[in-house]
C-alpha cells in the first residue's frame, strides 16, 4: 500500500485502506513512478525516530541533523551512489541544492565495523574535521511564477536509478572530458532557467517572448541530456520518452519537459499554464495517446497525469489521528 503518485496504477489494484491503494501486487513487483519513494521513506522513518528520541523535538526539528542522518541511510540503502536531492527535498521542501562529498559518508564505514556508531555521530552533528559536510541547500530558492504549474506523468516503465547512475558515473570516470564538458553545459541550462523562473515569478504576468525564451531554454537542455544518454549509453532521455516529451510540448499551454531525476522511462515532468482546460485538455490527450521505441520492443499505452503538484514544504507533523485503525492493531476498513 502507498501514496496513489509513488507507483504506476495497473487496472487490477485494489481497493483504498485507510487512505493507501491497496497496488494488489508485492513491492518488489510494483512499478515506480520516479516521484522519490524511497528517499520520502527514509526521511519519514529518520525523522520520526529523532521525534522519538529527542525531547522538545515538536517545538524546533533539527532539520540538518535529519538531513545528514536520512543521506546516510538512503546512500547506505542505495550503494552510495546519487545525488542526495530527493533526500534534501524530502527534508527541506523546493530548494536549490549541490551535493556532499561522497568521501563524507565513506568514512563512516560498513554498520558492522567496529566503532561505527560513533563514526558515525561524529558524521551526522558534523564534528568530523576531516570530513567536514560540504552540502549545499538553498530552501526556497527557486520560486515558480503563479501562472505556471509544475505536473508529473507516469509512463509506467519503470527505471532501475542507482544501476543507472552507475553507469553514467563510470562513463565519466572512464572519459572525464567529454563528461565534464556536458555535465557544465547541462549545469548552466539548468541555472539559468531557475534564475529565469524565479525572475519571471517576480512579474505580474509572463508575456509570449518570455514564454518561448523558457521553451527554448528547456529545449537546450534535452537536447544535451540525449546527447550525454548517446555517449555514456545509458537511457537518461530513451527515444520513446524523446517521442512523449516532444509530443506534450506541441500542445497548447506546455512549456516543456523533461525526464526527471536520473531519467530513464519512469515519468516525464511537464511545465505548462496554470490553465484548468490545458491540464484537463492535456490528461485526455495523454490517455490516448500511445508510441514504440524500435529496437527494444518498448511501448507506451497510457500516460497518467498524476495528482501531484510543486510544493515547497519539506518535513511536517502529520496527524496521527487518521491511523487509528492501525495504531490500535486493528484491521483497517476498507
Amino acid at each position: 500500500m502507498a501514496d496513489d503518485s509513488y507507483y504506476s496504477q495497473s487496472a487490477t489494484f485494489g481497493q483504498r485502506q485507510q487512505g493507501f491503494v491497496d497496488f494488489g501486487c508485492p513491492l518488489s513487483k510494483a512499478h515506480k513512478t520516479g516521484l522519490g519513494s524511497s528517499a520520502a521513506l527514509v526521511t519519514a522513518i529518520t525523522v520520526a525516530l529523532i521525534a522519538w528520541h529527542i525531547e522538545g523535538v515538536d517545538q524546533k526539528l533539527p532539520l540538518h541533523t535529519v538531513h545528514n542522518l536520512a543521506q546516510a541511510a538512503h546512500c547506505a540503502a542505495q550503494g552510495k551512489v546519487g545525488s542526495g536531492f530527493d533526500v534534501a527535498a524530502a527534508v527541506f521542501g523546493s530548494c536549490l541544492y549541490r551535493r556532499f562529498t561522497p568521501s563524507i559518508l565513506e568514512a563512516v564505514g560498513e554498520p558492522s565495523s567496529s566503532g561505527f556508531a560513533e563514526r558515525l555521530r561524529l558524521c551526522v552533528d558534523d564534528l568530523n574535521i576531516d570530513h567536514k559536510w560540504d552540502v549545499e541547500v538553498s530552501s526556497r530558492a527557486v520560486q515558480l511564477p503563479k501562472s505556471l504549474l509544475l505536473l508529473m506523468c507516469d509512463v509506467d516503465c519503470g527505471s532501475e536509478t542507482p544501476s543507472m547512475v552507475r553507469q553514467i558515473l563510470a562513463w565519466r570516470k572512464e572519459k572525464p572530458s567529454e563528461a565534464e564538458r556536458l555535465w557544465s553545459a547541462i549545469q548552466e541550462g539548468s541555472n539559468y532557467l531557475c534564475q529565469t523562473l524565479t525572475h519571471l515569478s517576480q512579474l505580474d504576468g509572463i508575456n509570449m517572448q518570455a514564454k518561448q525564451e523558457l521553451i527554448d531554454t528547456v529545449l537546450t537542455i534535452r537536447s544535451l541530456v540525449r546527447e550525454m544518454s548517446t555517449k555514456s549509453n545509458v537511457p537518461v532521455e530513451p527515444p520513446i520518452i524523446t517521442q512523449l516529451l516532444d509530443y506534450c510540448t506541441s500542445l497548447p499551454g506546455v512549456i516543456g519537459g523533461v525526464a526527471p531525476g536520473a531519467g530513464g522511462y519512469d515519468a516525464v515532468a511537464l511545465l505548462v499554464d496554470n490553465d484548468g482546460e490545458v491540464v484537463r485538455d492535456l490528461k485526455q490527450r495523454l490517455e490516448h495517446w500511445e508510441a514504440r521505441e524500435e529496437g527494444t520492443g518498448l511501448r507506451i499505452g497510457k500516460v497518467q497525469l498524476l495528482r501531484v503538484r510543486q510544493a515547497y514544504e519539506g518535513i511536517r507533523h502529520e496527524d496521527v489521528s487518521k491511523y487509528s485503525e492501525w495504531l490500535d492493531g486493528r484491521q483497517p476498513s476498507t
